[in-house]
């Protein structure tokens, strides 16, 4: 399996018909993403039940600054359409394996509830952990 190319017309269609996307945000001036690109290429071949996805900043803007990137090379991992990891920098290849392997062993019904209870307190107004709300 190599890389998927993400655009704006195909995120959405990717994201919900999938079980698991990687998502390389990258750009071609940026030398970290040049050099991180066959580690990420390699990976797609090792793990081919995931969609490995790469998404050209420069090229998608709109689903660069959705997805609120700040910095690349961003990995990003989704379950279900569920984005469950996300890091800025070149990982190693030994940390990509282990990131896709931990992914794939979440049970996605105890996440979604989790998401669920959290959303539920939030609406009540007792979320009561420190956690970023710029979303």
């Amino acid at each position: 399996m190599s890389t998927t190319e993400i655009t704006q017309d195909n995120i959405e269609t990717i994201l919900g018909s999938n079980d698991m996307v990687v998502l390389d945000c990258w750009a071609s001036w940026c030398g970290p993403c040049r050099s991180f690109a066959p580690t990420y290429e390699a990976a797609s071949e090792r793990h081919p039940a995931a969609v490995w996805g790469k998404l050209d900043t420069e090229a998608q803007p709109e689903v660069a600054q959705a997805f609120g990137i700040r910095s690349i090379p961003t990995v990003m991992v989704f379950r279900q359409g569920v984005l469950l990891f996300r890091q800025a920098g070149a990982l190693p290849a030994s940390a990509l394996d282990e990131i896709v392997g931990k992914v794939q062993a979440l049970d996605m019904d105890e996440i979604r509830k989790q998401i669920a209870e959290h959303e539920q307190a939030h609406a009540e107004g007792r979320c009561d952990h420190d956690h970023d709300h710029d979303h």
